[in-house]
């Protein structure tokens, strides 16, 4: 093992050794290179005041070389904000005023122990280095039955995980924490569970309330008492689009300092959070009362991004940088918010109207992107193509009979007729 793998190694095991355990293979061997082209560039960046030839840019004039059509359309923005390349971890200022967002909209954090965000290709790509670093062949990830399907490709088909599902939904309708606390109890052979909370839910639109959200954390506290160490991932990709009296704040900062057995990590991003999915940036956190086990785990999650991307695209996280800096950010978002929870409200006030009898009914939603339709009588992929084919609406259908709708690209006042036009094809397929 390379020694710089085995000296953070061992700084997990002296100051987190639960966190230690819960490590795949890979994440035990991988770490950053203190010795070699970024160390060498960095020390040459500092100290090469004559000639800097070390990184592979090139310049011209003082300024990294560029074509003049491209900077034209980017003239707001120093080259050196833009063509560089981005530190691997990502540009200090986006990720001091990332943890600072974090801190203003989780008022939670103010007092817990957490690290400096992370900047990833996006929140899926931070997902992978959760994959990579905890999770090995026969490893349990615990997720809700109403899922976003990548989960299947990011942490069972890369790296052989066992996907072990709960229902999302209880009886009553309300969050699951029973099945929840019984998937993590089954891992206690195993020792080690990796457990992802994705709220506002992919593909449901749910978050749970505040109450249903302490059931959680004391779900996730039962299963580390029980001696399973639990990597606590919050999937927060849709970030403060609570619309109704749901959780406001994620669950990140209620599980950072829970137990010493459970390791919360956080996921979110700009993507959906400010309205940029194409920018790719987002964001990878951990919390630990050691200050040493967050440098470890940051030096393997460089490590990790060292090893695939290299780094993140330096132009997309200095647009974010200069809108989470700019004085009508808060007020730009609101107006968008506005936006989302006027056509989260219509949705549901359509669905509680009575007009589409028993056709369907619909799961509980309140926050995000999405609803859900659970259709009666009828599949949702037969619903989905003869709504594709006659109509030519787009919709996703997911198992047997539930489709799910994305209002957030649907402009308000299309919504009656889109939800219209559901009911029809969900009444002309019954009767084929």
């Amino acid at each position: 093992m390379n020694p710089l793998a085995k000296g953070l190694n061992d700084t997990l095991q002296k100051e987190a050794h639960p966190v230690y355990e819960m490590l795949s293979k890979l994440g035990r061997d991988i770490y950053f290179p203190k010795e070699g082209i970024l160390s060498q560039s960095a020390e040459a960046k500092a100290k090469a005041n004559k000639f800097n030839a070390t990184i592979g840019i090139a310049t011209e004039g003082g300024q990294p070389m560029h074509l003049k059509l491209i900077q034209e359309t980017l003239s707001s923005y120093n080259p050196k904000d833009i063509y560089e390349y981005a530190p691997p971890a990502g540009k200090p200022q986006l990720r001091s005023a990332w943890r600072s967002k974090m801190i203003k909209e989780n008022p939670s954090l103010k007092s817990k122990p957490f690290g400096n965000p992370i900047v990833t290709n996006a929140l899926t790509h931070g997902l992978s280095i959760v994959a990579d670093l905890f999770a090995d062949a026969g490893d349990a990830v615990v997720i809700p039955d109403k899922n976003w399907e990548n989960y299947e490709l990011t942490f069972g088909i890369r790296r052989g995980a066992a996907i072990v599902e709960y229902p999302l939904y209880n009886e009553e309708m309300r969050f699951n924490s029973v099945g929840l606390k019984e998937a993590l109890l089954a891992q206690k052979d195993k020792g080690k569970a990796i457990v992802i909370l994705n709220f506002p839910n992919n593909p449901t639109g749910f978050t749970p309330g505040p109450g249903e959200g302490e059931e959680i954390i004391g779900a996730i506290r039962d299963a580390a008492e029980a001696g399973v160490n639990v990597v606590a991932v919050t999937d927060d990709a849709y970030f403060g689009l609570f619309f109704e009296d749901s959780m406001q704040e994620s669950l990140f900062g209620k599980l950072a300092d829970l137990h010493p057995r459970v390791l919360a990590v956080k996921v979110d991003g700009a993507t959906k959070e400010e309205y940029v999915w194409g920018f790719r940036v987002g964001f990878i956190t951990y919390a630990s009362p050691s200050e040493a086990a967050l440098t470890a785990l940051e030096q393997k999650t460089l490590g990790i991004i060292r090893a695939t991307i290299s780094s993140g695209p330096h132009p997309s996280q200095t647009f974010v940088l200069h809108a989470l800096e700019s004085p009508v950010f808060e007020e730009q978002k609101a107006e968008k918010f506005a936006i989302m929870k006027g056509r989260a409200a219509r949705v549901k006030s359509l669905l509680d109207s009575g007009r589409y009898g028993d056709a369907w009914s619909y799961y509980p939603f309140n926050s995000g992107y999405f609803m859900c339709l659970k259709l009666s009588g009828v599949t949702a992929e037969a619903v989905r193509t003869h709504l594709l084919d006659r109509y030519g609406i787009g919709t996703i259908a997911l198992g047997q009979h539930d489709l799910r709708v994305a209002f957030s690209c649907i402009e308000e006042e299309h919504l009656e007729e889109l939800y219209d036009t559901i009911y029809r094809a969900v009444t002309e397929v019954a009767a084929q």
